[in-house]
């Protein structure tokens, strides 16, 4: 207990390290005016210990504070709440008979989700039009303090059970809640928001959904609203071109043009169908990786995909994971889909006896894995049921840990690097549900540190973002639209070799427990798959493209020597079409075009006679009396490079 806190004061700490003594309940603001008035004015809401609050919040221990004001990272989240109750308050105004759910702000904007009431297109707008009025309005936001009974017949009296519930799981046994209102509007709600309607510069309303009451599928369906806000117009409106090209770059859309994939209601949510073209890019991706295995000396292995649950439940996975598994009995055994594939590669290595010199063992399997999502969660290849990890699990000594990792990131640095990506770089340290004890964790965050520090990379630190197993440092990449998604990852684990009393041993010939390391290069197939349709718009690289030339004869009569070009091409590996129907040149090349083929020749009686081909990329450059050969040459040093655009025509 520090000194402040035995005299009835508290300690905080401010962002530079430097602390403050001050009263128990002091608020966030007090201590903003404490620093300086200047800063005590400006103060919109605060960061206690990771907390996004309200500036009245009071402290009431030993905290990490950070003050936000509209110069912040975070006010822009605070803003988008507020935005949140505007949208709540023009829908009231124009559907009275609506109830409200909840209405949290998100990383793109906000959401609210609304009972009885359906709403369309039109709907949309005029309630858009009534924001943008409560906008102008100005209206001040006030905080203001109920008693939880008071609040209870509020709710009772509106018929609301969504705000009942909430009253009696988040805020059971409080003796009073807080309450937001502006003009006649008010909302049950923790904040923080700013001062007034005003401040908002941009909104918009952009879509509806579909949603459970929390989530859950066995409660009340409820209509979801998506809106954003900005501080000014001008970011609105490029945020809206973003969306737009973000749209038409949609990987549903394209994959459907493309004839990629499929979700077929009769198969089932959340479980996709790779058709002959997407299976093709798949299995580029997929050769890839095993080829990169091959470099590193990793045994491919394969797991099924469901094992007993006591399997599980040794892991850990059962008690972590069994809310998003799926379980079903056969006989007296109950078993899972595996949600990931880490504890059968430790099984494999259980059934041998290893010395400290075969050390360390590597494994790689690319493992369909199981998770249940919720339905209203699934979308596409972003989130699905069914997925495939490029998985990969070593078994090392403790020595060894560095040297591993670092092959591990000149692994990943090798994939970014093939597709052209920008990365950043985080430590994602122990979560709140997570096992082993705190040496343990201390031990393994300070592994990874130390070899990202020996690799003079740049890194941010993600608190309580590990597995449940252990610490790890993840990629998160950027995409052509600046979307950032999360990629590869390198998992280290002192707990899975425990729990399934793993074993080697060693030069003094008595027994050790291995160190456990989990790495994906690409994360999921499905998800990086998704992400490539997306940063490519479907113009994949020739390495990856389903169909790589498409040869166009001129006419019929020129079908034969298009199909020998096509024979030389597949014999060197080449993924060809020839295109048979009796269309017109202009029609033909249309079609290429649209079908995203990276390349195309055009076959008439001249090429023939010579023996040459013309050529003609997606980008509408051409080039005549082209050598066969030449342009074969050609094709194999870009597919072999795995360059990422065509520079045969520059």
């Amino acid at each position: 207990m520090s000194d402040a806190t035995a005299t009835g004061e508290i300690v905080v700490t401010l962002p530079d390290g430097s602390t403050m003594d001050v009263e128990r309940g002091t608020t966030v603001e007090e201590v903003a005016y404490g620093i300086g008035p200047g800063l005590g004015e400006d103060t919109v809401a605060g960061v206690l210990d990771g907390g996004l609050v309200d500036k009245a919040a009071p402290i009431d221990s030993d905290s990490e504070i950070e003050i936000i004001t509209d110069e912040s990272e975070e006010y822009l989240r605070v803003l988008r709440h507020s935005a949140a109750h505007v949208f709540a308050q023009a829908l009231e105004r124009r559907c009275p008979e609506a109830k409200l759910a909840i209405g949290p702000p998100t990383e793109e904007g906000f959401y609210y989700d609304i009972a009885n009431v359906d709403l369309d297109s039109d709907d949309l707008a005029e309630i858009e039009a009534e924001a943008e009025a409560i906008v102008e309005e100005d209206l001040a936001i006030e905080r203001s303090e109920v008693s939880h009974e008071e609040a209870i017949e509020k709710y009772e009296n509106e018929d609301n059970p969504y705000k009942l519930d909430i009253l009696e799981t988040e805020a059971a046994g409080a003796e009073s809640v807080w309450f937001y209102e502006q003009g006649e509007f008010e909302d049950l709600c923790r904040g923080p928001h700013v001062s007034s309607t005003g401040e908002i510069g941009g909104f918009a309303l952009l879509e509806t959904s579909a949603a459970y009451w929390r989530g859950e599928e066995d409660n009340d369906s409820l209509t979801r609203v998506y809106g954003t806000a900005f501080e000014s117009e001008g970011e609105l409106e490029e945020y809206l071109e973003r969306r737009q090209e973000a749209k038409e770059r949609d990987h549903r859309r394209i994959g459907q043009e493309m004839d990629l994939f499929s979700i077929s209601e009769i198969t089932g949510p959340g479980l996709p169908l790779y058709h002959p073209n997407g299976k093709a890019v798949l299995q580029q991706l997929e050769d890839y990786v095993d080829s990169l295995n091959a470099e590193r000396g990793y045994d491919i292995v394969e797991t099924p995909h469901a094992f007993r649950t006591e399997l599980w439940k040794k892991s850990g996975h059962y008690e972590n994971y069994r809310d998003d598994m799926f379980v079903f009995e056969v006989g007296d055994d109950e078993f899972g889909l595996k949600p990931m594939n880490c504890p059968g590669h430790a099984t494999i290595f259980d059934e041998s006896a290893w010395s400290y010199r075969e050390l360390p063992v590597r494994y790689s399997e690319n493992g369909k894995v199981y998770r249940k999502e919720q339905r209203g969660e699934l979308s596409g290849l972003s989130r699905v049921w069914a997925f495939t990890i490029d998985d990969g699990h070593l078994f090392l000594r403790p020595d060894q840990i560095d040297v591993e990792v670092a092959g591990i990131m000149e692994m990943i640095f090798a994939v970014l690097g093939t597709f052209d990506l920008d990365y950043e770089v985080a430590l994602a340290t122990r979560p709140d549900e997570s096992v082993g004890s705190e040496a343990i964790w201390e031990n393994a965050e300070s592994q990874l540190r130390s070899v990202l520090e020996a690799q003079g990379i740049d890194y941010e630190i993600e608190a309580g973002d590990g597995a449940f197993y252990g610490p790890k440092i993840d990629f998160g990449f950027e995409d052509a639209l600046g979307r950032e998604w999360d990629g590869p990852t390198i998992q280290l684990d002192f707990n899975m070799p425990e729990r399934l009393d793993l074993e080697y041993t060693g030069k003094d010939n008595e027994s050790h427990r291995p160190v456990m390391i989990h790495r994906a290069l690409y994360g999921s197939y499905e998800r990086f798959l998704m992400v490539l349709i997306e940063h490519f718009d479907g113009k994949f690289p020739l390495w990856l493209a389903p169909e790589q030339v498409r040869i166009l004869p001129v006419a019929d009569g020129n079908i034969g020597y298009a199909d020998e070009a096509a024979a030389q091409l597949e014999a060197s590996g080449f993924r060809v079409e020839v295109e048979r129907r009796s269309w017109t040149v202009g029609r033909k090349i249309r079609q290429g075009h649209d079908d995203r083929v990276p390349y195309m020749l055009l076959l008439g009686d001249d090429e023939e006679e010579t023996g040459t081909v013309s050529v003609r990329d997606r980008a509408e450059r051409e080039a005549g009396d082209v050598e066969l050969g030449e342009f074969q040459a050609h094709l194999e040093d870009e597919r072999d490079e795995k360059r990422t655009t065509p520079d045969f025509l520059d």
